[in-house]
């Protein structure tokens, strides 16, 4: 993530726009996927499989395109490490809290003492790596 960051953010430099720089990022890495889906012979999706998905299936890309821009913003702000510190704390309150309440298709796993610790260990550590 950090080298992908650093990345986007040289491609940032280079198009004068984060916008841009991350639908470049984008639209290569749909290429990529699109040629390997291809040589690897992967079934296409029929639209009856495709209307399985509850609609919010269809916003990780927008999720995906939010986190990219972030990124490149945030890499030349805060720098590499810290970065990354706020990124893992603040996934992992995020997913505590997905898998506390077994929300978008995750099994429940209650918070314990022990997780809740480990996250707010991991905030203490982004906090020290950006204080320091």
């Amino acid at each position: 993530m950090p080298i992908q960051a650093g990345v986007n953010l040289r491609l940032k430099t280079a198009l004068g726009d984060p916008t841009w720089a991350a639908a470049v990022s984008f639209a290569v890495g749909t290429l990529i996927l699109f040629a390997y889906a291809l040589v690897s012979r992967a079934p296409i999706p029929t639209a009856a499989m495709t209307a399985t998905a509850p609609w919010w299936a269809w916003t990780g890309g927008l999720f995906g395109a939010f986190v990219v821009f972030s990124l490149i913003i945030l890499a030349a702000q805060l720098g590499a490490v810290t970065m990354m510190a706020w990124i893992l704390a603040g996934q992992f309150l995020a997913a505590l809290i997905l898998d506390h309440f077994g929300l978008i298709g995750f099994q429940v796993h209650q918070i314990t003492w022990p997780r809740l610790f480990g996250v707010a260990l991991l905030i203490i550590g982004a906090l020290l790596v950006n204080k320091y």
